[in-house]
């Protein structure tokens, strides 16, 4: 288990885990980072990620990127 922060661009995982305090897991869950989806890194651009992940492209900071584990 590793943050999605150290995934390779164009690899896809699963997520096993978000962490985080209640109201940071909770937004990260509606966008779309719950426990057994999957998540694909697109790319990385000055600190910010940017995944797919249920059907849609969101970017997210690096530090939201450490909570949540693939």
């Amino acid at each position: 288990m590793m943050p999605l922060a150290l995934a390779d661009v164009g690899e896809e995982n699963v997520i096993k885990k978000v962490g985080g305090k209640p109201e940071v897991k909770t937004h990260l869950e509606n966008l779309g980072f719950v426990v057994g989806g999957t998540v694909k890194v697109i790319n990385t651009i000055s600190g910010n990620i940017i995944v797919n992940v249920k059907e849609s492209r969101v970017a997210i900071s690096r530090e939201m990127a450490q909570k949540i584990f693939i």
